[in-house]
């Protein structure tokens, strides 16, 4: 496979909240972004590490509404935040999307366990925030590892729980039903859970496992992917002559089913053209990184930015048959809730959030900050960390990154 050096990128400019320091700069882009010529920007997808970001731009209304109906008919949608009455314990949240608009994402990874109730988990956590000015998106990696105060749940009998985060899903999932309905359940108490944590409320949300992310990929033909430090995997082993295939993991016996003369198959540092095992492979990696999770969310947010990129190019709006693959690939992959609100007016309403206005963000700047208690390991969150959520509940990101460049991620 050819490797390409890698070249580092200008730090994406942050726009959001205006603030009379940064008036001049960003009527500067604005101006800029008025004088490009409209792009039909269409199907951007985007997930974390399994979910998704859904945007439209340019091209004239009528037309484009009756084709994203048509694709949208593909996309399987159900309540997964019950946004019911508040006073019989519903989770705060709106179906205004005129305003500041929060996402969440949730990625989770379907493998075999010895109990049901644990069949599912969820591995990614991403909170997609757009503000109110919606000329930007941000993508933020909560760790699943952070102790948290999950709240009881009267729909699968949880009395309530201090915990890892990713065990709300599991608590909400637990229980009778069938397979979308557990689902749905998980994240309603993950969103609860969030909400409990840091005061933010969700105007929809989106679920995906990694078996359909690999498949959007794999309808993409891969992605363009910049390996920043050497990663070695636990899902795929390598055999002499480069070939790879499949195994799993014990965390007793460590990685299981590798034949004489394979080994872990290893990403090396540089930028390549990944197809989606690989890819997909690159971005589930974390037990051999220096930064273990935070590391991971970096690897994920950088595959939700090139699928971005792939479904968007040139290549792709000129095949419109291999476009309409990838769309129908993606409505088969995710369970989306807009609380009610027609896709349509969310793709329309963030029209003007462009390729490169995705900005991606790494709570506690990207470094470990364990918690130990009882011989069970946390993760906690900085006291910059709970300010910068803080922000996203106000709508004050952009001042925050402003005065905390550091929580930017530009190595994607």
């Amino acid at each position: 496979m050819q490797v390409w050096s890698s070249r580092r990128r200008t730090p994406q400019a942050i726009t959001g909240t205006p603030t009379p320091t940064r008036r001049t700069a960003r009527h500067a882009t604005a101006s800029k972004r008025a004088s490009r010529p409209p792009t039909p920007l269409w199907a951007r997808l985007s997930l974390v590490a399994g979910a998704l970001l859904l945007l439209l731009s340019g091209g004239t209304l009528i037309g484009l509404r009756a084709l994203i109906g048509q694709a949208t008919s593909q996309i399987t949608q159900t309540t997964l935040i019950d946004g019911g009455d508040a006073a019989a314990g519903a989770l705060p949240g709106g179906n205004d999307i005129d305003g500041q608009i929060n996402m969440l994402l949730v990625g989770i990874d379907s493998r075999p366990q010895t109990s049901a109730q644990t069949a599912v988990l969820a591995d990614t956590i991403v909170i997609l925030h757009v503000p109110a000015s919606h000329d930007q998106a941000y993508l933020i990696s909560i760790p699943r590892d952070w102790r948290v105060s999950i709240p009881a749940y009267a729909k699968t009998g949880f009395r309530g729980d201090t915990n890892r985060i990713n065990a709300a899903f599991s608590a909400g999932y637990r229980g009778d039903g069938t397979e979308l309905e557990k689902r749905a359940r998980g994240v309603d108490l993950l969103a609860r859970t969030l909400h409990k944590a840091t005061g933010i409320t969700f105007n929809g949300a989106a679920i995906i496992d990694f078996a359909g992310f690999e498949a959007v990929v794999r309808e993409l033909g891969g992605v363009y992917l910049c390996v920043d430090q050497r990663a070695t995997s636990i899902h795929l082993a390598e055999d002499r002559e480069g070939n790879y295939r499949p195994v799993w993991y014990s965390e007793s016996k460590g990685i299981q089913g590798l034949r004489p003369g394979e080994r872990a198959y290893v990403h090396e540092p540089g930028c390549r053209r990944m197809p989606a095992e690989l890819a997909l492979d690159y971005a589930r990696i974390r037990k051999s990184l220096p930064n273990g999770d935070y590391d991971r969310q970096r690897h994920q947010q950088q595959l939700i930015k090139a699928i971005a990129k792939e479904a968007t190019s040139k290549g792709m709006l000129a095949n419109p048959l291999k476009l309409n693959r990838v769309i129908k690939s993606a409505g088969k992959a995710f369970v989306l809730d807009t609380q009610g609100v027609p896709i349509e007016d969310f793709v329309f309403t963030l029209r003007g959030v462009a390729a490169g206005d995705l900005v991606t963000i790494k709570t506690n700047a990207g470094k470990v900050n364990p918690l130990k208690i009882k011989d069970v390991e946390y993760e906690q969150l900085s006291p910059d960390s709970m300010q910068m959520l803080a922000a996203v509940r106000r709508g004050r990101l952009a001042d925050f990154l402003f005065s905390h460049p550091e929580f930017v991620d530009t190595t994607g």
